[in-house]
Formats: C-alpha cells, sequence, structure tokens
C-alpha cells in the first residue's frame, strides 16, 4: 500500500516490507555518513559503523538467549546506545521497549512481569532501581549501556546467522510495545507492528513530502511514540541524523548546536520559546523594539489574512518581505532554526495565538493528531496548506469518521496490532469493522481538515449542563503567562470553574521574580494573567477562582503522567481540600 506514491527519488529503505530491511538500505546507501552523534560531536557515529554494531550487538544478544519474539527491556535517557541496542534487538525479530526513566519500582515490575521480558539494558544511574524492580519477575539479564563493548564481543550460538535472522522478520512481526503512561490504572501495552510502522513512515513521507538525509534530535523518553517515530525510525528511513539530548531543559542549545532540518515541540515547549522571545524583545533598545514589535504586528495580519482566505495587499506583503529578511531569518538562525524545514506540534492543544506568533515570524508549525494505538499520527497538514486550528487532514490510507457522540473514529495499516495480554480492552477499542474509538472528540470540516474537542472522558459539563474543554481553557491560561507552569481546570458538576496553578521556576526567572506564590509581584502577574486568559474565553468557561500550589509537579509524579498528561482524578482528590476551599469562598 502506497508504494505507488512514493516519490521516485525516495530513499529506498521507504519501499522495504519491515523496519529492519529498511535500515539495511540505509547502511547499504549512506556509509561513512553521520547517524548518531552527541552534543559537538563529542561522540559520532556513522551509517556504516551503525550497522556493523548492530550487528554484533544482535549476536550478542543470541548469545544471552534473545530469540525472535522474545521482549527486551529498554531503561535509558536519551543516548545513541539506545538507537544501537533497541536496532540490534529489532534485527533479532525481538521486541524491544523502553521503560520511562521517571518510573517507580513498582511500575517496571509491572512492565517487566506484562511483557514478560528476560534480558533489561539499563545505565548506571538506573541500575539499582532496576534490580529492585526485577526481583521475583522473569528478568534475570541485566547489561548497562556502559558496557555494550563486552555485549557486542560475545560469540553467538553455533549456526546464528544474522542476515538470515533480520530477513525471517515479517510486516506482521512486532515491532515494539509502546506502554501509554494512563491517568489512572496500569499502563496499557500497545503492541506495534513492522507494518503498521512502515505505512506510518510512509503516510508521513507522501503526506508530508518530508526530505532526505536531515538533522534531529532526541529529546522526548523514548518511551514516548513520538520519539521512537521523529527521532529513531523516521530518521532510519530517511539517513538522517540523530543527536541525542538527555536533558530537555538543555533543548535549545542542542537546536543550536544541531541546527534541526526538522523539530517536533510538544505544545509546553514552544509556549516556553514564546515567553522568552518575548522577554529578549523587551530587553532591546527603544528603537529596535518598536522595530521588532512593528514587524510583528504585520507579518501577524498577513497570517490571519491568509488563514481566513484573503488576498494580502501588496504594500503588506513587501513590508512583511523586508521584515523576514532584516529581522525574521536572523532570528531563526540565531535560534539555530535557519535550515529547519518543517516544525510540528501535537499531544495537546495549542493556543490558537502561539501558532500565530510563530507563523508571523517564519516558523510554520504543523499541528499533528494521533496516539500510540495509531503508530503515532493519524493526520499530518498538507506541506503548503497548513490551516490553524485543526490538526490537518488523514494520512493517506487512514479513514477518519465522527461517530454520533462525536468521538474520532480511524481506521487503517497504522492501527495497532492490539493491548499486551489484554484481549478486553482491544476489543473495547477496535470495533469489529476495524475502527478504532479513540475517545477524542473531533469534527471535520468539508476539506476533510480535522478540528479537536478534548478528550471524550474529560469534558466538563457543569451544573447547568454546559460542555467544555478543560485542556483548551489550561491551554489559555498557561499561555498568559510565564509564570504559570501547571494548571489544571476543575468545573464537572459544579456551578462554575476553578484552577489549581503551579509556578515554572524558569519563566520566574526570565521575569525576574520570586519562584514565590505568595510574593506580591508573583500575585500581581497572575491576577493579571488570569484577567487576560479570562477575556479569551466564554463566560461559562472562564475561571472565577484559583489557588496556587507551593507543590512542584514532575513526568510520572502523583500530577503527571510521564508525557506530561493530567493526572485529573488523583489530582483532585490530592487536592480536595484546596479544590472545595475555592468553592467555599
Amino acid at each position: 500500500m502506497l508504494a505507488g506514491m512514493i516519490p521516485d527519488d525516495a530513499p529506498a529503505a521507504f519501499r522495504a516490507a519491515t523496519v529492519c530491511a529498511g535500515f539495511q538500505e540505509s547502511v547499504g546507501e549512506r556509509g561513512d555518513a553521520l547517524a548518531l552523534r552527541t552534543k559537538g560531536g563529542a561522540q559520532e557515529v556513522s551509517w556504516r559503523e551503525y550497522g556493523a554494531r548492530v550487528r554484533r550487538l544482535a549476536g550478542g544478544l543470541a548469545a544471552l538467549g534473545v530469540r525472535p519474539g522474545d521482549t527486551v527491556a529498554i531503561l535509558l535517557t536519551n543516548r545513541p546506545e539506545f538507537q544501537l541496542i533497541d536496532s540490534a534487538a529489532m534485527h533479532l525479530g525481538a521486541v524491544p521497549f523502553s521503560i520511562y526513566w521517571t518510573s517507580a519500582t513498582e511500575q517496571i515490575t509491572f512492565l517487566l512481569e506484562d511483557s514478560g521480558a528476560r534480558v533489561a539494558i539499563t545505565e548506571a544511574a538506573f541500575a539499582a532501581r532496576l534490580d529492585l524492580a526485577r526481583k521475583g519477575t522473569r528478568c534475570e539479564i541485566v547489561v548497562r549501556a556502559e558496557e555494550l563493548g563486552a555485549l557486542e564481543a560475545k560469540t553467538p550460538p553455533p549456526g546464528w546467522d544474522f542476515d538470515a535472522a533480520w530477513r525471517a522478520v515479517t510486516p506482521d512481526s512486532l515491532l515494539t510495545i509502546i506502554y501509554t503512561s494512563g491517568t489512572t490504572g496500569n499502563p496499557k501495552g500497545v503492541e506495534i507492528t513492522h507494518g503498521n510502522m512502515m505505512h506510518e513512515l510512509r503516510a508521513l513521507l507522501v503526506g508530508r513530502d518530508i526530505g532526505a538525509n536531515g538533522r534531529s534530535i532526541s529529546y522526548l523518553p523514548h518511551a514516548h511514540i513520538a520519539d521512537r517515530v521523529a527521532a529513531h525510525y523516521l530518521p532510519m528511513m530517511l539517513g538522517s541524523s540523530v543527536t541525542t539530548c538527555p536533558d530537555p531543559r538543555q533543548l535549545f542549545e542542542y537546536v543550536a548546536d544541531v541546527r534541526p532540518t526538522e523539530f517536533t515541540g510538544m505544545p509546553r515547549v514552544w509556549e516556553k520559546l514564546k515567553a522568552a522571545l518575548e522577554a529578549r524583545f523587551a530587553g532591546e533598545p527603544p528603537e529596535r523594539r518598536a522595530a521588532i514589535h512593528g514587524a510583528i504586528a504585520a507579518s501577524l495580519q498577513k497570517v490571519k489574512l491568509e488563514q481566513a482566505g484573503q488576498a494580502v495587499p501588496e504594500p503588506l506583503a513587501a513590508g512583511v518581505a523586508r521584515a523576514e529578511a532584516m529581522i525574521f531569518a536572523p532570528l531563526r538562525d540565531k535560534l539555530g532554526f535557519g535550515e529547519t524545514r518543517t516544525y510540528y506540534v501535537g499531544a495537546a492543544p495549542t493556543p490558537r495565538e502561539v501558532l500565530e506568533f510563530f507563523h508571523a515570524i517564519g516558523i510554520r508549525i504543523a499541528e499533528v493528531w494521533g496516539m500510540s494505538e495509531l503508530s503515532c499520527v493519524a493526520t499530518a497538514m498538507p506541506k503548503d496548506r497548513i490551516r490553524i486550528g485543526t490538526v490537518g487532514v488523514a494520512l493517506p490510507g487512514v479513514e477518519l469518521r465522527i461517530a454520533d457522540d462525536g468521538e474520532i473514529l480511524v481506521r487503517g495499516p497504522i492501527i495497532m496490532r492490539g493491548y499486551r495480554n489484554n484481549a478486553a480492552q482491544t476489543a473495547e477499542t477496535i470495533d469489529p469493522d476495524g475502527w478504532l474509538h479513540t475517545g477524542d472528540i473531533g469534527a471535520l470540516d468539508a476539506d476533510g481538515f480535522l478540528s479537536i474537542v478534548d478528550r471524550k472522558k474529560e469534558l466538563i459539563i457543569n451544573s447547568n449542563g454546559k460542555n467544555m474543554s478543560p485542556a483548551n481553557i489550561e491551554a489559555r491560561i498557561k499561555t498568559s503567562s510565564p509564570l504559570i507552569g501547571q494548571c489544571c481546570v476543575i468545573g464537572d458538576n459544579r456551578p462554575y470553574n476553578v484552577a489549581l496553578l503551579v509556578l515554572d521556576a524558569d519563566g520566574a526567572r526570565a521575569r525576574g521574580v520570586p519562584h514565590d506564590p505568595d510574593a506580591p509581584e508573583v500575585k500581581a502577574e497572575l491576577a493579571r494573567a488570569m484577567d487576560e486568559a479570562n477575556s479569551h474565553l466564554s463566560r461559562v468557561e472562564q475561571v472565577k477562582r484559583y489557588a496556587v500550589l507551593a507543590a512542584e509537579w514532575l513526568p510520572g509524579g502523583d500530577e503527571l503522567t510521564p508525557t506530561m498528561k493530567l493526572r485529573r482524578k488523583p489530582i483532585a482528590r490530592k487536592y480536595a481540600a484546596e479544590i472545595e476551599a475555592l468553592y467555599a469562598e
């Protein structure tokens, strides 16, 4: 499927039947070109070396007894060793899967038990936690990333053949398991086949016309499907290089170092960059500051006209062109985006004004939509037709339908094989006609562009029966000030909405104020921000009262999943007293 749509000049890897076969095509085509690196080039691996090391590591894993269909657990920060070991296991016909490094001991134990992994790869920082977690499980062998050389040196079993092993992998073979972080209960193991992933990658190539031989940054957790696709499988097919960033807080240092050709950022990444740029502009001398603000205002006007399908007056177009040459292009170059071809955002709502701001300065972010169960994304923007406020159109070969209750249904080759060890949940999610029930509420316009409302189970219905999206309200509030790091809106079956806020330490530093909810200047800024956010919301959506928590919400903690989604029910239980106080007032 899609074979006839792949451009003639596309890398041969996209015509391969499996991810293993695609990898081998890239190794043969790219040779001494760069494949993996760390910041500043401290560690560099060519495609030829990548292929050779994968061959040796696969032999080492085989020596440990790993066989086709076996699972291999990986608990690593973002480092080249992940790509090496994951690819090696894949070539064995084994099933590598990643564990969030923020996972608690009992969570790791569940994943080891559910997956049945006998071998795990980790690094020194997590070894003690993993050893504690694997007690009583089948996991009996642990290899540290710092000792991969010893694994490469092992002698494979007699008669074992690397090429025969990866050639035996078929499109129906299991490629990986993505354990969804879940807002309640244990994670569900999403089983993705080689066929699922190859269709996803081909569809992205055809739908977005992504260029080959690029540069990307791996900074999201490896257990996140977005990192698996954007910084592992897709570069593998494109013959691109990947630079690993072990600390997401240093992301923009890596952008300046890598100068990526493709860049994916979660909404919070873009919101914080916008706040940082606005703080930078505010610090410019008066004449320069006025020129920048004038240029952005003119470019915003142009963006809004284009989005509305209206003609752009020639004087406005000429003025924006001058601003592009004198202000915006140099700014992007200084950030490290001077050679970036495509920008993406997904996973949560992004306020329209954030997207318009970046489009105005030449960073044309395209929203995408998907989930682990869909092998990553099911929709994307046509390359030259970004429609702000939507998440694009269905990828080639993917069908979308809106159910009677507004739920988005998806059908096509990207749909997971099922949930591991959970046939009942699989049957509940994928109906007999092959439609996957996503749990998201959305709408399709006449041109096939999809708009997302919210998660079906997270919609707020107040005591007057009004429906609203908490995620959209929260996104608006967080955008109103860099001081607001997290926000949870409560209002289900209540007379009005309230919010719990958590301060952002970086935002406080950028504003030059204390990271203290009781500081007068912080209180004043939050009051201003809430007034601004409410001015953009309908009366029923507005937040009437809010509390600023002294706590810090960390990924994988009580309040946030490892992918930064709110755990709404645990938050409601943990902060019940604070919430009731807001309504009591």
